[in-house]
């Protein structure tokens, strides 16, 4: 295990270091527009997972416009759900100060939010419009939280409410884990009080696991609370199929 652990940490930071060369090189091309910064945040996603030895299966069509909602497991969920389609993100403002990973979400367009302010949320909501009426994917994380994967959290709808006023597409999204061996989903998981240094160190100690994504069809509600009911038992259903918890 430690042979494999210093093996990812070096492919880690090899992959890390190329983002940021080609960050700069996207820089020195022209405008870091909000496209453009989506494609960057793919390719660096694309690059960090296989330095960790992370595998990605998409199992349906990733969306070209509209709000993503997706259930949350861990940091991995973003680089996982970059690596499948460009987009940008709405996170807790927390992430800015996250090791390499904070700096990453802001070169890729996070939208960063204070949930404990209301002026944050609506600073957040107006750049999620603005963001959808550029046919960019917004992807949200509605439990608020991540979890062990044990249950899936009620959905809040507070941010889901800018595509319901303009009429934007709003396409559930479902991520699990499936590790090696006997290993239980929910040791890939990071939740509650664990730390990010501790966490990332265990990852790159083990085999490597697979990313299973699973985008559902995407639907105009009128309403914001029946979006984020009906989106949420979608993902549970995405879930549990295949993979009964």
């Amino acid at each position: 295990m430690t042979l494999r652990r210093c093996r990812r940490a070096v492919a880690l930071a090899i992959a890390l270091f190329s983002c940021i060369v080609h960050y700069w090189l996207v820089r020195l091309r022209g405008p870091l527009t909000v496209e453009r910064r989506a494609l960057w945040m793919q390719s660096a996603s694309r690059r960090v997972l296989a330095g960790m030895g992370v595998r990605i299966t998409v199992e349906s069509r990733p969306p070209s416009r509209g709000l993503v909602v997706a259930n949350h497991l861990s940091y991995l969920d973003i680089a996982i759900l970059a690596a499948t389609m460009p987009c940008c993100f709405v996170s807790k403002m927390e992430v800015i100060r996250w090791p390499f990973f904070g700096k990453a979400a802001r070169a890729g367009g996070t939208i960063f939010l204070d949930r404990s302010s209301p002026a944050s949320s609506n600073n957040a909501a107006r750049e999620i419009s603005e963001r959808l009426a550029q046919n960019i994917p917004v992807l949200l994380f509605p439990e608020g939280t991540s979890t062990d994967g044990s249950q899936v959290l009620r959905f809040h709808s507070r941010l889901i409410q800018p595509a319901i006023e303009l009429g934007a597409p709003v396409t559930a999204a479902a991520v699990r884990y499936t590790p090696g061996g006997n290993i239980p989903e929910r040791e890939l998981c990071w939740f509650g009080d664990s730390l990010f240094l501790p966490h990332l160190f265990k990852l790159l100690g083990l085999p490597g696991f697979s990313a299973i994504v699973h985008f559902g069809q995407p639907h105009i509600y009128a309403d914001r609370r029946n979006a984020a009911q009906e989106t949420r038992a979608e993902v549970v259903a995405m879930r549990n199929e295949g993979c009964p918890q």
